[in-house]
């Protein structure tokens, strides 16, 4: 999906690691919420309430999840991050991401 319609921007920008990592939240009509934002190159470690999935739009990065190897990922490309977890990256170039929040009915 190359577009979202239909939703809310928030104005203010989620920043992290001084600005290395930032993003803005939208807000969908069924109330879900997704980050798009960009990450400079770096190293970060990142923690997780509910399961994310990261759309990688452009860059390369390292992922490391819980109780794995690095993982090399070449936008595009996706990978799922477990909820109530921590995560390391290793950002090699700029990398222009979509971050969608899963989270666990009820």
């Amino acid at each position: 999906m190359a577009e979202f319609n239909n939703v809310s921007i928030a104005k203010a920008a989620n920043v992290l690691f001084d600005g290395n990592i930032t993003s803005r939240t939208i807000v969908f009509p069924d109330d879900s919420r997704k980050t798009l934002g960009i990450m400079l190159p770096g190293e970060y470690e990142l923690n997780t309430v509910h399961k994310e999935v990261m759309d990688i739009q452009r860059g390369t990065l390292e992922v490391m999840l819980p109780a794995e190897d690095w993982v090399k990922f070449e936008g595009p490309a996706t990978f799922e991050i477990p909820a109530n977890s921590k995560f390391k990256l290793r950002v090699h170039s700029l990398v222009d991401y979509c971050c969608s929040f899963i989270k666990n009915k009820i």
